[in-house]
């Protein structure tokens, strides 16, 4: 039986959300909510040690101002280190993961101390912003240099959305830009979008669907 045949919402499967387990409601959203952009964001912690962490729950909010959010959970108890950072310094980096810095991205994620090195620990070199005051990853892509525009407490979740205002970008003079537009070519781009678990998607075939009059 195919969406939309006779019968086939009477098979549906219904699930109240209430009912089920704080990680049953995570293993459904992620993996419905798919692929999502991962904002790599990268902060200076205390000393200017630099610190960088991928999010999944990131995306794109205004362009006018320029807006991308990030919602940032807990470690256990503890606040992360890119939030107590982004707090401190007012500043974050949002570096676009393309497909060359996936296994590095992907180091990244590892739950580790304070005091480790991020970027060291994936074999990337961290390089100052020009308008914020935060780092970001060389031979990065596509990099939003962000100021911290407004903080966004999500009621009973131990998530804060953090909202950035993009104040400057950084783009490799290889990307190539649709001819007459600002649009970055997706194929030069080449991004990567997050899945659930240890899975991720890459670009595939690219549909052009012209919108509707």
């Amino acid at each position: 039986m195919t969406p939309g045949e006779p019968g086939s919402e009477q098979r549906a499967v219904r699930i109240d959300a209430d009912e089920i387990s704080g990680l049953e409601r995570y293993q459904l959203l992620t993996s419905i909510v798919v692929p999502r952009p991962i904002g790599w964001i990268s902060t200076w912690g205390p000393n200017e040690q630099p610190n960088l962490a991928p999010f999944s729950y990131f995306n794109a909010l205004s362009s006018s101002p320029m807006l991308v959010g990030v919602s940032i959970g807990r470690r256990g108890p503890e606040l992360k280190d890119t939030l107590v950072n982004i707090r401190s310094h007012r500043a974050f980096c949002a570096n676009v993961v393309s497909e060359p810095f996936l296994e590095a991205m992907n180091t990244t994620s590892a739950d580790v101390a304070p005091a480790v090195d991020e970027f060291g620990l994936a074999g990337l070199k961290a390089v100052a912003s020009e308008r914020v005051d935060a780092p970001c990853v060389y031979g990065c892509s596509a990099v939003m240099e962000c100021e911290l525009e407004n903080e966004v407490s999500l009621g009973d979740s131990t998530n804060t959305l953090i909202i950035g205002r993009v104040v400057g970008l950084r783009l490799d003079p290889d990307l190539d830009f649709v001819e007459g537009t600002f649009f970055v070519d997706a194929e030069a781009l080449r991004p990567v979008g997050r899945l659930w678990g240890p899975n991720y998607s890459k670009l595939g075939q690219v549909v052009s669907i012209p919108r509707p009059d």
